[in-house]
């Protein structure tokens, strides 16, 4: 109960501006608390998406790879039902790489909403507890100039005491913000370069099986000259 009491005295001592930077501490949380679960979903989804289809990539069974991704809302199917709808459609692999890079470019905005608010809100905290700090030595020196002289230290100490724990409040609030908005970054950094490779790896896949092809044709068309050359 000291412990509680303690950080009620310190909340009223510290002004108005307490509670502006207190609405900026629970926006962040809230925001912070969702982007990391919902990030943290996606990983966990498109990791096991990639590990089903993966094998039937692997194995060139582009049309079932299809009904798959048909099915299948995450992130990773999407990229790649772009993909294998264009590899169906045209023969060129840079065909496919533009309408999966396209794509991507969609996808990218959606796993980056809201996480650039943490960093907004981390310096909004900071420059509501230096404005919290101006207003409380603005009440210091009017106390000062207008008190009795021996209230003077009391008001005083009174109106530093609201200035310093206004900005402690907010530098208390801002650092631990912009440590989470960092960490969200890295995280959608590390799910976004997933999607890359994965894409990079169902092009190698589409490339390598076009050559393929392609080996094949000049194989068969070859043959003629051959037998002709024989007889």
């Amino acid at each position: 109960m000291d412990i509680f009491y303690s950080i009620v005295n310190f909340f009223n001592r510290g002004g108005a501006f307490m509670y502006p930077i207190l609405f900026v501490a629970a926006a962040a949380a809230a925001i912070a608390i969702e982007r990391y679960v919902t990030l943290s979903r996606l990983s966990i989804k498109n990791r096991a998406a990639w590990n089903r289809l993966e094998p039937v990539l692997t194995e060139g069974d582009f049309d079932k790879a299809r009904e798959a991704t048909a099915k299948d809302e995450t992130a990773v199917s999407q990229l790649l039902a772009v993909g294998l709808a264009r590899q169906g459609a045209v023969r060129r692999v840079d065909d496919v790489e533009k309408a999966m890079r396209t794509n991507l470019m969609e996808l990218i905005p959606r796993l980056e909403k809201r996480t650039h608010y943490l960093g907004t809100f981390a310096n909004l905290a900071t420059l509501l507890g230096l404005l919290g700090t101006v207003s409380g030595l603005i009440h210091a020196f009017t106390a000062v100039a207008t008190a009795n002289p021996a209230e003077k230290a009391n008001l005083l100490a009174a109106s530093i005491s609201e200035a310093m724990n206004c900005t402690a409040f907010g530098l208390m609030v801002a650092v631990p913000v912009l440590f989470i908005h960092a960490f969200l970054q890295t995280k959608t950094g590390e799910l976004i370069g997933s999607l890359e490779t994965a894409a990079m790896k169902f092009l190698t896949l589409v490339g390598d099986r076009q050559s393929a092809r392609m080996q094949n044709r000049l194989e068969l068309a070859q043959l003629p000259k051959d037998h002709s050359k024989a007889a």
